[in-house]
């Protein structure tokens, strides 16, 4: 089977994945506790508004029509207007608005993860009980103990007064002046070098936060995944035939000890761009997933409806990459089994 129609065949078995989720969401949210009429109107609307705005948003109609008409929608990808956070303003819009910041914080988050957790793992791997492995353990396992809503509050409270606590270190006025909470994209453009400094500091600390406990939990398995590589017999062939170190550590150690790596960082890279509405809260980022917690507390079922739809879609999107991903890195899957 070519790549191409492996890839071709894993699309369409994401269809039925795609209407399973989407018809579960529609059951959550159509059957749920949460009345969007009474959310509209308030605590003092009257029953003839109630009726008319009911009808309006065909809420009147059958379930089952109700949901061919919702399964139409999402599957064209009209997604529809909000009802509650921002009244007739499209989902496209909000969309828009709110991602940009969870991705650019993802972004950073991912980064830390991938180039400080993943190298430090592979160094403790091969450098077994030693005081390096024994600190980067410890330091990983604290990491990935501490709660991220915790941290980013303990960091915020450091930052804000980081004069007193950082012996005279002005964390806000450094490089370019910020504030500790806010929109990290406020400033403008990335473009002009000064609104990309000024980004890349606000979003610093809640990516700190967000990507260590990523970082932990990815030293902790890189090592464990080094740590069986070298002790394999094909490892031990090598050194045999006389293969030499770096050529042994970069082209069969390190290339090995990274396929158990690949479902962790593609799962924790979409935990991580679909951000924490609790660190967002504590950093004043308030990204998608903040607009989606707002949507759910407000009874905003079109909002919810269509941000769960865009998450669903993600999910499918990286169990495909992740497959690609085990292609490119160990030449020995095949797509002869795959389903």
């Amino acid at each position: 089977m070519s790549r191409w129609r492996y890839f071709g065949r894993r699309l369409l078995l994401s269809i039925p994945i795609l209407v399973f989720g989407a018809s579960i969401t529609f059951v959550v949210i159509r059957m749920g506790p949460v009345d969007p009429v009474a959310a509209i109107l308030g605590p003092k609307g009257n029953p003839q508004a109630y009726q008319r705005i009911a009808s309006q948003l065909g809420l009147n109609q059958p379930l089952w029509q109700q949901y061919i008409d919702y399964m139409t929608n999402m599957f064209t990808l009209d997604l529809g207007d909000s009802w509650v956070v921002q009244p007739d303003t499209s989902v496209y819009t909000l969309v828009g608005s709110y991602a940009p910041r969870t991705l650019w914080l993802g972004f950073w988050s991912v980064l830390i993860a991938l180039f400080i957790g993943i190298p430090l793992g592979f160094y403790a791997g091969l450098n077994p009980n030693t005081w390096s492995d024994y600190v980067a353990s410890f330091g990983g396992i604290v990491w990935r103990a501490m709660p991220n809503f915790w941290l980013a509050v303990l960091l915020m409270q450091v930052l804000s007064n980081s004069e007193k606590v950082l012996f005279g270190f002005d964390w806000q006025n450094w490089i370019v002046p910020v504030n500790v909470v806010g929109n990290p994209l406020g400033a403008g453009p990335l473009t002009d070098p000064s609104n990309l400094i000024y980004a890349i500091k606000m979003v610093a600390p809640a990516a700190i936060v967000l990507g260590s406990a990523s970082m932990g939990n990815e030293m902790r398995i890189g090592r464990t995944a080094v740590l069986e590589t070298v002790n394999s017999n094909f490892i031990e062939t090598a050194r045999a035939k006389g293969v030499p170190p770096r050529s042994l550590v970069w082209k069969h150690i390190f290339r090995n000890a990274l396929i158990p790596l690949v479902p962790i960082i593609t799962g924790e890279a979409f935990l991580l761009i679909g951000g924490s509405v609790l660190v967002e809260i504590v950093f004043g980022i308030n990204g998608i997933g903040y607009l989606f917690f707002q949507a759910v507390i407000q009874g905003d079922l079109p909002l919810v409806g269509s941000l769960m739809f865009i998450f669903i879609l993600l999910v499918v999107f990286i169990n495909i990459l992740q497959d690609l991903l085990y292609t490119l890195i160990d030449p020995r899957v095949g797509y002869e089994g795959g389903a």
